[in-house]
C-alpha cells in the first residue's frame, strides 16, 4: 500500500522549519484547521494588498507608510507563496480537496 504524501502545512516551529502533515484523508481534524488558516491568510492577503495599493496611490504617503506596507505585503507573498506550493503539491500527487 503507496504511503500517502505530505501536506506542507500552512504554519512553522518555532524554529521556522516548515511542518508536514501524514494522513489518508483530507478531511481530517489537522487538514481541516490548516484549510481554515489558508482561508484567513488568503483573506488577509486581499485586505494587505488593498491597503498597500492604496498607500502607494498616495503620492503624500511618508516613507514609514511605505515601508508598513511593503512589509505586510511582502509576509502576505510568502504566505501566499507556501499555499500555492502546498496546493501545488497535492495537485501534483492526486489532489486532495482544495479550495
Amino acid at each position: 500500500m503507496p504511503t500517502p504524501p505530505l501536506r506542507l502545512l500552512p504554519w512553522t516551529t518555532p524554529e521556522g522549519k516548515p511542518c508536514y502533515l501524514s494522513t489518508d484523508s483530507g478531511h481530517s481534524r489537522l487538514s481541516q484547521l490548516a484549510d481554515d488558516i489558508e482561508a484567513a491568510q488568503v483573506d488577509s492577503g486581499e485586505e494587505v494588498l488593498a491597503g498597500a495599493r492604496t498607500v502607494l496611490a498616495d503620492r503624500k504617503a511618508g516613507e514609514r507608510a511605505v515601508r508598513f506596507a511593503s512589509v505586510r505585503a511582502s509576509e502576505a507573498l510568502a504566505d501566499l507563496l507556501r499555499i500555492a506550493g502546498s496546493r501545488g503539491e497535492r495537485v501534483a500527487d492526486g489532489g486532495s480537496r482544495l479550495r
